[in-house]
């Protein structure tokens, strides 16, 4: 189980990213469009700057949505592999089975 600090501050993050998403790709477009002057580009560039750190989705963990370990996430469930692994043997996740051939 990880520190529920841990688990909380990567909940504030998703949020904060969440919130300066469309600002973030607005200047993202700027910076690499050939048509824009080098004086919006500077523009851009010093308005990403000034964004938080956390508004970048780079700094997110992928963690376990029970008990959020951070590391070996099965992104198409959202738990971590040890989690996968117990959930399965105990028939809790619907059309996984143990394969045999």
């Amino acid at each position: 189980m990880a520190k529920k600090s841990m688990i909380a501050k990567n909940e504030q993050r998703k949020v904060i990213v969440e919130r300066y998403a469309a600002k973030r790709l607005e200047l993202k477009k700027t910076l690499v469009d050939a048509n824009a002057t080098d004086e919006a580009r500077e523009a851009a560039r010093l308005g990403l700057q000034k964004l938080p750190r956390n508004a970048s989705p780079v700094r997110l963990r992928n963690r376990d949505a029970i008990d959020g370990r951070p590391r070996g996430t099965l992104q198409k469930f959202g738990i971590s592999r040890v989690r996968f692994r117990d959930m399965a043997h105990r028939g809790e996740l619907p059309g996984i089975t143990k394969s045999s051939w």
